[in-house]
């Protein structure tokens, strides 16, 4: 059974900390807090891990870095928390960060607390109790990328995240630090993707304009608050939050949509619901967004290209850390099938 209401599981023992340390200091740094009652773990852990704090009275998250290896930018608390207390004030979606640790005698890392966001996540399928008509599927889907849009439309000046990035350039930085992740995860058992890399450092564009990027949107990083209506109350995960081109964001959250005629490897990818009739397709997406942004989506073989190569990235680096033991959810072993597999759809694209 799917659950409605979007639930943590199990404590995994290789991702336990010290409740005792972590519940003294929630008592040096906020009012109000009494006995913690349960820790629980949300699913996934692939990158940031997070957790449910339950007490009497109130449900706190917290947030921390995995174990293992980690490129030299990810999984910054500190930026992470900075992020989302400057973007709430004008983008009311992020959720409200409550107290930031970077004293590493309580948990080994930087960690963060914020308050929950009641409602429900759609993962792989829909939760019991929720359908969606082929017209409200639709809606659903345009709904949620309408708040990607929301994003790339706030000013980062006024946001005080002006400083968030690196400015222009941003096309060229991502094309050449994402090559060089894949090739420092490399493992033996997947492509080497030499053709992918010298093919996107060679068609790059400029960039479109630079914004307020989340560079993880989808729908399992969206909160919605309740059947009948699921209106998007929270946008979860800002890790990777920078300023940035737009279309390269839209690329990113692109590349996890796979759509009922996808074929059964890729069906194996999907952790959304965007296989249900009346689901945008991912050119339909593409052209919504791009109409509402006032953006041309002509060049837009070398985005696709890009997403879903970046997504092997990503995928390859939790595989590196699963094969160094590093990490031993079983759910990771079958990854370098499914790095072959994305290798494949680029150069299948790129034809």
């Amino acid at each position: 059974m799917t659950t409605l209401r979007d639930q943590p599981g199990e404590l995994r023992a290789e991702d336990a900390f010290d409740t005792d340390a972590v519940l003294a200091w929630l008592r040096s740094s906020m009012d109000g807090v009494g006995e913690l009652r349960e820790v629980r773990q949300y699913p996934g852990g692939a990158s940031n891990l997070t957790y449910l704090l339950r007490f009497a009275d109130r449900e706190l998250i917290l947030r921390r870095p995995p174990a293992g290896q980690k490129a030299k930018s990810a999984h910054d608390m500190r930026r992470e928390f900075r992020v989302q207390r400057q973007l709430r004030p004008v983008y009311p979606y992020v959720p409200n960060v409550l107290a930031l640790c970077t004293d590493p005698s309580v948990l080994g890392s930087d960690f963060y607390v914020m308050e929950r966001i009641e409602g429900i996540i759609l993962r792989g399928d829909l939760p019991d109790g929720i359908s969606l008509s082929e017209t409200d599927a639709r809606a659903l889907a345009l709904r949620v990328f309408d708040r990607l849009i929301e994003l790339h439309q706030v000013d980062a000046e006024a946001a005080g995240l002006a400083d968030l990035g690196k400015g222009a350039g941003y096309v060229e930085r991502q094309v050449a630090g994402w090559t060089d992740r894949y090739r420092k995860a490399r493992t033996p058992d997947v492509p080497d993707a030499e053709e992918v890399m010298a093919w996107l450092a060679a068609n790059q564009p400029g960039d479109v304009q630079i914004c307020v990027i989340h560079n993880d949107f989808r729908f399992d990083n969206v909160v919605l608050d309740a059947p009948g209506t699921l209106e998007v109350t929270g946008v979860l995960d800002w890790e990777m939050a920078t300023l940035g081109d737009p279309l390269m964001d839209l690329a990113g959250s692109v590349a996890y949509w796979i759509q009922a005629d996808d074929d059964e490897v890729a069906q194996l990818l999907r952790r959304q619901p965007s296989h249900l009739p009346g689901m945008p397709t991912r050119r339909e997406l593409v052209d919504h967004y791009c109409e509402r942004m006032g953006l041309s989506a002509d060049n837009w073989t070398f985005y696709e290209v890009f997403g879903q190569f970046r997504l092997a990235v990503i995928m390859q680096q939790i595989y590196y850390r699963f094969q160094k033991g590093q990490t031993h959810n079983p759910a990771f072993q079958h990854f370098g099938r499914f790095i072959e597999y994305l290798d494949a759809r680029c150069r299948t694209a790129m034809a």
